[in-house]
């Protein structure tokens, strides 16, 4: 449609430009609307499919792949003999996975090794499970020597499963690809430096192996260059996730030397901010630096008995291969003695690469987007685009899709999980394609439905300009409180802005201005696309309103190019002005259909089956004193199962301090004939008002933990000892003031020395133990098949505790 020949003036006057008549208010003003709107999206669409194809998984090379490659094929072997069943940390299945992998590491010719000790945690992860924690842990050491060496890589994965999985992915992923790593590096030249291959024990537990080598074995003394592996799901790309800090010396050799380099520093820094941990905490507490790299998505089988070879994506573990020989390769060759930087960098994945520049240019990068959006939005009112009232006006009513696509996306997911409950305890559903393109359909029929009601009136262009200064805006805010993410507000603002600048100062009726606006949107699409990709499996289902954010900025990016599916602006009256209303109402509508029938396809395809259990959270506590024994779950909303044996709330702290403070579901259960862990005193000494028990505590049952707390109306810790270490006497609110928990304890019990102050003539002292498996129990139903278990470390746990008075 072209442009109407008699002029209309809106709002406040503004300067004209000749033949710009001002009721015609966008930023492009193409004579065949139609034909530039299809050119545009094309153009737009195989951006988008070239984003996301960079994404894909390499293909799994077979076992008859050259010696000097990562062969998938090869390393699932592996894969297959150490997720053969659940291995957690001191249980006989792990000792032979163990045997397996230094049989393997042996066989290449590798200088070999167990390191067998006690360690404390690293971390947060058993801080909440009832005190100072530690674990038995027995780590697998190999080392390829280096020619010159200036320093050690040390490729690190822990071979250790939970209690509820065989741990296909998560970890056996990890520690099979170093297998097949070592197996390539040692068939070819020897590298510079120092190759260490780690394979840590009790990183479910507390991370104890990783902190037991980083800061007590011979080869960990100088520090290094750490590459951790790890898994949290069964599919999707390998992202690189955690950094070291000061890491852009780092992030240009995963740049250049990763085959397949998907890594954001956004990543990093939600990271950093969240209380998880890897392996990788505890190395970063010591001497070292390096990078966390992990596959997360398919994460409904997480730390559940789906967790098998079989769920395996093997184009995932190809690429977690891939990147780790490449860069074990790079680094093996490089200087290693000057690799801190002075800075992060800020880098993103883009089609055949990584784009990354130094950290300190994203403030000024970012206040660059503010004034690009500023003379932007100059030029649009000096060419009678928009008044200053409509720019205002653009800016502010640009924030209301912003608000309104996350908070409906969390929305939608609320009212799914009351149709489908179980889903509150997956990290995401099995299927959630269809939830995730629902989330997607729903933000852009906002963000339509927004642009339909306002941009008659508004204009097209003030309401570009508006999105661009809220993009511009917040990554100002980024570049201050989050700055390795500012780029994905600050890039597309910069490139949004410029590229609207071309367009007013080109010939309107010509290919330039959408050729410009269509390529700032490009860079809109290349920054935003992936993340939107990449945060739904990061975050799941649950913080969905996130992805929905993202898209929406992705969508103010392009809004230039989404008014081409408008007819143009201004001028229209009566039947017209109507049919462009109506025109410009279809993709909004279309957007909350696909929405609405998304959302359905994803309730009548992702079931609850044998296949796909739904997930529920059981426990069986005794009290061996009293007799009492009950059913505990963590469930807040119990599904059917689990309702049979839990019914009202209660706090097990007094009971069980063991198994963490909080309020569990609980129920009546019958009591089993189990020992409780046997506590003996092997000396007793007084001196200065100070009382000194030296005790044994040993389980009388196979145990994953043992715990021992002290009653604080009894006596407090002073100091502690637990297998000759000296651990943190930290007091806890509540009736058990000192405690400790130690996984894996060794059959012949684990010596235990107190240093108390009595406050009277008896010390209590509450001891538990716990394992696994509730079959045998009296009174246990097992699950019918589309029941399943929690991906939890206290999922099928059985407890049994009893004071002793002393």
């Amino acid at each position: 449609m072209g442009a109407p020949t008699t002029p209309a003036t809106t709002g406040t006057p503004a300067r004209r430009t000749p033949g710009v008549p001002p009721a015609d208010r966008a930023l492009t003003r193409p004579h065949r609307r139609l034909v530039a709107a299809a050119a545009a999206l094309v153009a737009l669409a195989a951006v988008s499919a070239g984003s996301l194809l960079d994404l894909r998984t390499p293909t799994p090379k077979p076992a008859d792949a050259p010696a000097g490659e990562f062969s998938a094929a090869r390393a699932y072997e592996d894969v297959q003999v150490i997720a053969a069943r659940s291995h957690v940390a001191g249980s006989p299945a792990n000792d032979q996975v163990r045997a397996h992998i230094e049989q393997q590491l042996r066989g290449l010719g590798l200088e070999t090794e167990v390191q067998d000790t006690v360690a404390p945690e690293a971390g947060q992860l058993s801080g909440a499970a009832g005190g100072a924690t530690l674990a038995r842990v027995r780590n697998v050491v190999a080392r390829l020597p280096g020619t010159d060496s200036t320093g050690r890589v040390f490729l690190v994965a822990h071979y250790d499963s939970v209690q509820t999985g065989p741990g296909g992915n998560d970890d056996a992923a990890g520690t099979s690809a170093i297998l097949e790593v070592a197996r390539a590096l040692s068939t070819g030249p020897r590298p510079r430096n120092d190759i260490v291959f780690v394979l840590t024990d009790a990183e479910e537990a507390c991370l104890c192996g990783a902190a037991a080598f980083a800061a007590s074995h011979p080869l960990a003394a100088d520090g290094g260059v750490v590459l951790n592996l790890e898994a949290r799901g069964s599919t999707g790309p390998v992202i690189m996730f955690e950094t070291s800090r000061n890491n852009a010396k780092l992030v240009d050799v995963f740049g250049r030397a990763a085959p397949h380099p998907v890594g954001t520093s956004f990543a990093v820094e939600i990271y950093r901010a969240l209380p998880n941990d890897t392996d990788f905490t505890a190395f970063l507490d010591q001497k070292f630096v390096g990078l966390n790299s992990a596959y997360i998505d398919g994460g409904a089988i997480y730390h559940t008995p789906l967790d098998t070879p079989a769920a395996m994506d093997r184009g995932s573990l190809q690429q977690h291969g891939d990147n780790a020989l490449g860069l074990a390769r790079e680094f093996g060759r490089t200087d290693l003695t000057d690799l801190r930087s002075r800075h992060d960098a800020t880098y993103f994945p883009v089609p055949g690469g990584l784009v990354r520049y130094p950290g300190w240019l994203t403030l000024p990068l970012a206040l660059l987007a503010v004034a690009a959006v500023a003379t932007l939005g100059w030029l649009t009112r000096r060419r009678g685009r928009a008044s200053t009232g409509r720019l205002a006006a653009g800016f502010a009513l640009a924030l209301v899709p912003i608000v309104a696509a996350p908070v409906a996306a969390q929305l939608l997911w609320l009212a799914i999980t009351k149709i489908r409950p179980g889903y509150a305890e997956l990290l995401d559903p099995y299927r959630p394609i269809w939830y995730r393109l629902a989330v997607l359909a729903l933000a852009a029929a906002i963000l339509f439905t927004w642009y339909a009601l306002t941009r008659r009136r508004i204009g097209p262009a003030a309401l570009a300009v508006g999105g661009l200064a809220w993009l511009a805006l917040l990554g100002v805010l980024l570049a201050v409180a989050v700055p390795g993410g500012a780029y994905l507000t600050t890039l597309p603002a910069l490139a949004g802005a410029l590229g609207g600048l071309v367009a007013l100062r080109t010939r309107q009726t010509g290919p330039w201005p959408v050729v410009a606006v269509t390529a700032a949107a490009a860079v809109g699409v290349i920054i935003l696309l992936p993340t939107v990709v990449l945060l739904f499996p990061a975050l799941g289902m649950a913080m969905g309103g996130v992805a929905a954010l993202v898209a929406v900025l992705l969508g103010l990016t392009a809004l230039p190019v989404v008014d081409l599916l408008h007819p143009q602006a201004g001028g229209q009256r009566g039947m017209r002005a109507l049919r462009a209303r109506r025109l410009g109402v279809l993709p909004a509508a279309a957007a909350a259909v696909a929405a609405v029938v998304l959302a359905g396809v994803g309730l009548g395809v992702d079931r609850f089956d044998a296949a796909h259990p739904a997930p529920t959270h059981l426990m069986y506590a005794l009290d061996a004193g009293t007799g009492q024994a009950r059913w505990l779950s963590h469930e807040s909303d119990p599904q059917s199962w689990t309702d049979g044996y839990v019914d009202g709330v209660t706090d097990v702290s007094d009971d069980f301090p063991g198994l963490g403070d909080g309020e569990l579901r609980a129920g009546p259960a019958q009591p089993a004939n189990l020992p409780a862990p046997k506590l003996e005193v092997l000396a007793d000494t007084s001196s200065g008002g100070e009382r000194t028990l030296r005790l044994r505590l040993t389980p009388q049952r196979a145990a994953r933990l043992a715990t021992l707390h002290v009653d604080t109306s009894t006596a407090t810790v002073l100091r502690a000892e637990v297998a000759g270490r000296s651990v943190p006497v930290e007091p806890r609110a509540g009736k058990w003031g000192f405690g400790l928990v130690f996984h894996a304890p060794p059959t012949e019990g684990i010596e235990i020395a107190l240093t108390l102050r009595p406050t009277g003539g008896q010390v209590a002292l509450r001891a538990m133990d716990a394992s696994d498996g509730l079959d045998a129990l009296p009174g246990f139903r097992p699950r019918p098949p589309a029941v399943g278990v929690v991906g939890s470390h206290s999922s099928e746990m059985l407890a049994v505790a009893r004071t002793y008075p002393i």
